[in-house]
């Protein structure tokens, strides 16, 4: 049943609109509705609306009322451009909540959520209103301009009016002569969304008539070519009536040329006609059923329906290898036969492959995959289907969350410990586990977070009984964890038992591994070949000209790039500033291990998995292939090779140079390492169970190293909340980053010096921290300066964010600063 999301109405009463423009600006817009558009408008439809002068947008209804604004006159809607509604209301009231607990504006929510295809491109133009007839002596200069363009030229469009009428007295023109009724505006929309479609020939059915056949084939005597042609297409038709000849098919298969094909059509023998195609291709294979839950996997299962029952969501904690996946999939065939759809939410596109083939062959063509690698005509392909319910799973990375569900009943989170699911770098910010969790509410669906590391929150929050806990402690089918070994590498290298950046007790294992023709996993979590090109003479380094950071040397490239703005520049073979030839590199890159591993293993094939290695289309599917098929013997990698990897054959992971893991600059620093080291760990003994860990490190006494040697799950977890709480750092108590950016860094420091002064005036001194410069004080030419907001948890946090607000409406009084770029993250 439809829901009328319109108030009643009452005579001669003025209706008016809230629309959501897609641009970063504060709020929703005012417009008057059209008495023609009243009982047609809904909230969640698209409406052509004007702004800013002449421009005109393409606008989203958040709501309907008659509040008629009393400080200025609202503009009209031109026009509505959905006959129902393109977004349910479950999704504006997930777009408000985003905006108002991200500080977001809508816009910018709006512009992030939608396919730029689904945005409309609009021309705004204008012609004279049909019979009408114009008193000449009413109207000013200008109008008698544009009326007079209009009798010789029918149409014209606003750029155009621009040659003869001032910029600034267009609007007013064009209103006046709206008003007198002389003029109208024509919107000539152009979707840039085009189907996708496909050509396909046919005989025309009066040749396969009774008699005629014989004659057509006479009358193409004289051109053996054509017939040739004709006799491929109708064998190919009468092959199989059900599936079209495709019109490419007949220059693969013969040396046919266009003008042959279209000389039979102009006789009227073949016919040539399209059909819309989707550019995502479905699984067309065979369906299989489930594999049955094993005895501790239905106990999880039996805990998670419980949860569900009470409306509460779950955290899984299983570890490594102990069937989540398999649950998740038991769990989504519940939902399914509910008559309920499901998200299913992966941090990174690397890790669909393995996913879509387990369901696949469980959903076929009623799965479906949504990330940011697809063409916007696909994802235009993959929201219609939601839209029309046509996808029951969806398999995507955060902003799939946006898509306009119907019907949704399950959210699962997998890996929901993943940073990638809270890219700073990305504009709106916001934590995708969180969002998929309010999202959730609003459609009363359930929610699945899914991990073998849950994040330090997560597990507070579960333990405290906000979520329920579900624990998988043993892996799939009995197999033991992987035994995690440590390696002093500091008494190493005093005993010269070392080569290059590998200790021989590690080299060893690596070899006896390989003699078992079983693979490895080599963790080393830095891009490029060095860290830094250093002139040992008189100590230059090169920096990027954009940034403030030191840039990496790619030897595989050759050259230096920086990985915050892109820049590249050639490696110096001379100092540039003492001209000395002593120029060498400090520190240790992917690389350089790749390097050093050919060289220790010449014999055995190396492959290297970082975001340069697979730039290239296809890159993850084929190193895939290559561990699957074994040829890969050494799997060297970053982080990304910790996410994903489930295969048999893995026995050894290696990470040679672990305390870098810890020495980064973020309170978060030993759970990621924790975090990343379990991961990889995880990718080991899967069948086996006889996987094993070695960590090299200088400083083995560690607490993270020993608690995961030890592994004991509450022990290193407690052990990060003490820290936490010692410190006040979350999950007790809230973070508001704020982040000011300019190209001039007096003004930046002035500016967050104003701001921070603000804050103190309206928060507890204790609350605040800063400002100061980032740890990056300049990228891509912005100086940054932060401003870090510690604030209580609980009722007190919406006071206090409040008073935040009201900070930055002070800040943003003053105009010298508007060119100040601010951006704040919530729980960051």
């Amino acid at each position: 049943m439809k829901t009328d999301n319109r108030q009643p109405t009452t005579d001669n009463q003025i209706y008016f609109a809230q629309i959501i423009l897609p641009l970063n600006l504060k709020g929703t817009f005012t417009y008057k509705i059209p008495d023609n558009l009243v009982e047609e408008i809904e909230l969640g439809m698209r409406v052509l609306v004007p702004f800013g002068g002449k421009k005109i947008y393409t606008g989203i209804v958040s709501e309907l009322h008659d509040r008629e604004p009393e400080t200025f006159a609202a503009k009209e809607i031109i026009n509505i451009l959905d006959e129902k509604p393109i977004l349910p209301k479950e999704q504006l009231e997930f777009w408000q909540w985003l905006s108002n607990y991200y500080l977001s504006n809508i816009g910018e929510i709006y512009r992030f959520a939608f396919p730029s295809s689904l945005k409309l491109e609009s021309e705004t133009y204008l012609k004279l209103k049909p019979n009408v007839e114009i008193n000449f002596e009413n109207l000013d200069v200008n109008e008698m301009y544009l009326i007079q363009a209009l009798e010789v030229r029918q149409m014209i469009n606003l750029a155009e009016i621009e040659a003869f009428i001032p910029k600034k007295l267009i609007v007013k023109t064009i209103n006046s002569l709206i008003d007198l009724r002389y003029i109208e505006v024509d919107e000539k929309i152009s979707e840039t969304y085009k189907a996708k479609e496909v050509a396909y020939l046919k005989v025309n059915k009066d040749v396969l008539r009774d008699n005629f056949l014989p004659e057509v084939l006479k009358s193409l005597n004289n051109a053996p070519k054509q017939k040739d042609l004709f006799l491929l297409i109708l064998s190919k038709q009468q092959e199989n009536e059900d599936i079209p000849v495709k019109k490419s098919f007949v220059f693969e298969e013969g040396n046919f040329s266009h003008s042959q094909l279209k000389a039979l059509i102009d006789k009227g023998i073949i016919e040539e006609y399209l059909l819309q195609k989707d550019r995502l291709k479905s699984y067309e294979g065979k369906t299989e059923d489930l594999e049955a839950l094993t005895e501790l996997q239905k106990i999880a299962k039996s805990e998670i329906d419980q949860a569900f029952e009470n409306d509460k969501n779950v955290l899984l904690h299983g570890v490594t290898a102990s069937g989540k996946t398999h649950l998740y999939l038991d769990k989504i065939e519940d939902c399914i036969n509910d008559g309920k759809n499901v998200l299913f939410l992966l941090p990174e596109i690397s890790l669909t492959k393995q996913i879509i083939q387990r369901l696949e062959k469980k959903y076929g063509k009623s799965l479906g995959f949504y990330h940011t690698k697809l063409t916007d005509f696909e994802r235009v392909e993959v929201w219609r289907k939601i839209r029309n319910n046509e996808i029951k799973v969806l398999i995507g990375t955060r902003n799939a969350l946006f898509l306009p569900f119907q019907n949704l009943g399950l959210i699962i989170v997998d890996e929901e410990h993943d940073f990638a699911y809270r890219p700073r770098e990305v504009s709106p910010y916001f934590n995708a586990k969180d969002a998929a969790q309010i999202l959730a509410k609003f459609y009363s669906a359930n929610v699945i977070l899914g991990s073998a590391t849950p994040s330090v929150e997560s597990y507070y929050a579960a333990k405290k009984d906000k979520l329920s806990y579900v624990f998988l402690s043993k892996r799939f089918g009995n197999v033991d964890l992987p035994t995690v070994e440590l390696i002093n590498f500091e008494e190493e290298q005093k005993l010269q038992f070392t080569k290059g950046h590998f200790s021989f007790k590690l080299i060893e294992e690596i070899k006896g591994n390989l003699e078992q023709k079983k693979q490895n996993i080599i963790l080393h979590n830095r891009r490029g070949y060095a860290n830094v090109v250093e002139c040992e003479t008189c100590g230059y380094v090169h920096y990027c000209s954009n940034c403030d950071v030191v840039m990496t040397y790619h030897k595989y490239s050759r050259e230096m790039k920086c990985h915050y703005c892109g820049q590249k520049a050639t490696k110096p073979t001379v100092c540039p500033k003492c001209n000395s030839e002593n120029i060498n590199e400090r520190g240790v890159g992917i690389e350089q291990i790749e390097e050093e591993l050919q060289k220790i293993f010449p014999e055995n094939e190396v492959d290297r998995m970082d975001v340069d290695s697979m730039r290239k289309k296809f890159a993850y599917e084929q190193l895939y292939e290559k561990i699957e098929t074994g040829e890969a013997e050494i799997i060297l990698g970053t982080q990304m090779i910790s996410k994903g990897l489930d295969f048999d054959n893995i026995e050894l992971v290696a990470i040679p140079k672990a305390d870098a893991l810890l020495h980064v600059q973020d309170f978060r620093a030993e759970e990621r390492a924790y975090q990343l080291i379990t991961q990889v760990s995880g990718r080991a003994g899967r069948v086996s169970g006889k996987g094993k860990i070695l960590i090299q490190t200088y400083n083995p006494q560690h607490p993270v190293f020993k608690l995961i040697q030890e592994n004991s799950t509450t022990e290193i977890y407690n052990h990060f909340l003490e820290e936490r709480k010692k410190f006040l750092y979350p999950p007790f108590v809230k973070l508001l980053m704020i982040e000011l950016k300019h190209r001039r860094e007096d003004k930046t420091d002035r500016a967050s010096q104003f701001l921070g002064s603000v804050l103190r005036k309206y928060l507890p001194a204790e609350c605040v921290l800063g400002p100061e410069k980032s740890p990056i004080a300049r990228i891509k030419n912005l100086y940054q300066y932060q401003i870090l907001l510690k604030l209580p948890k609980g009722k007190n946090y919406e006071n206090f964010k409040s008073l935040v607000l009201k900070s930055f409406e002070e800040f943003d009084e003053i105009t010298g600063y508007h060119s100040i770029k601010k951006s704040v993250f919530v729980d960051f």
